[in-house]
C-alpha cells in the first residue's frame, strides 16, 4: 500500500510518502514541505496548496491519503489556517479519486513512538529509525507527514475492517465485502 501522508499547515504543510504493509517495515518513497509566503491572500495560499497537492497525487499515485485531524487547543487562528489546508488536501485527494483517512496527533505519536504524548523529537526519532533513514527529515512537519503515512500503513488496514463491519451490521455480524460509498459527480 503506497499512502501520501499530509501534517496540514499555511505555512509549511509537511508531506511523505510511504509503501508498507502491516507487520513490515515501510519505505520512504519521498518527503518534503510545502510552502505558501503569508503576504498573499489566502485564496491564493490555497490555491498554491491545491496545485502542489495534486502534483503529489500525481506524481506518486498513492492508494490513500492520511490527513491530520486538525486539534485546537489555544490558538484559533492557527487552527483555522491548518483546518483550511487539511481540507484543500481532502479536496485534491478526492478529485483524484484516493479516499482520505484522518488520524488525529495522539494516534499517530502512539502508532510510530508507543506514547501518544511523545514530542516532536521523538517522532522524528521514530521516524528515522522505523524507515531506516541516513537522517532525520527536516524540518518537523515533514517528519510528522511521514508518521501519518506510517500509522496508516500500520493502522488503516484494521480500520477500514472495522468500518466494514460496522456498515454491514455491528461488530460480529457477517461481513460482506463492498466498496464504500464514494462521490460520483455534482448532485442534481
Amino acid at each position: 500500500m503506497r499512502v501520501l501522508g499530509i501534517d496540514p499547515g499555511l505555512t509549511r504543510c509537511g508531506w511523505g510518502v510511504v509503501d508498507g504493509r502491516p507487520g513490515a517495515r515501510p519505505t520512504a518513497i519521498g518527503v518534503g514541505v510545502l510552502r505558501t509566503m503569508a503576504e498573499l491572500d489566502l485564496e491564493l495560499r490555497l490555491l498554491e496548496l491545491h496545485t502542489a497537492v495534486t502534483a503529489l497525487l500525481r506524481e506518486h499515485r498513492p492508494d490513500v491519503v492520511a490527513i491530520e485531524r486538525v486539534f485546537t487547543q489555544n490558538n484559533k487562528g492557527t487552527a483555522m489556517g491548518t483546518a483550511q489546508a487539511a481540507g484543500v488536501a481532502a479536496l485534491a485527494a478526492a478529485q483524484a479519486d484516493r479516499p482520505v483517512a484522518w488520524h488525529t496527533p495522539s494516534e499517530v505519536k502512539a502508532a510510530i513512538s508507543g506514547s501518544g504524548r511523545a514530542d516532536k523529537e521523538q517522532v522524528t526519532l521514530m521516524v528515522t529509525r522505523v524507515l531506516g533513514l541516513a537522517s532525520p527529515p527536516k524540518p518537523a512537519d515533514a517528519a510528522d507527514a511521514l508518521a501519518l503515512a506510517v500509522c496508516h500503513v500500520w493502522r488503516g488496514p484494521a480500520q477500514d475492517r472495522l468500518r466494514v463491519a460496522a456498515l454491514a451490521g455491528g461488530i460480529g455480524a457477517p461481513v460482506v465485502q463492498r466498496t464504500l460509498p464514494r462521490w460520483t459527480g455534482i448532485a442534481k
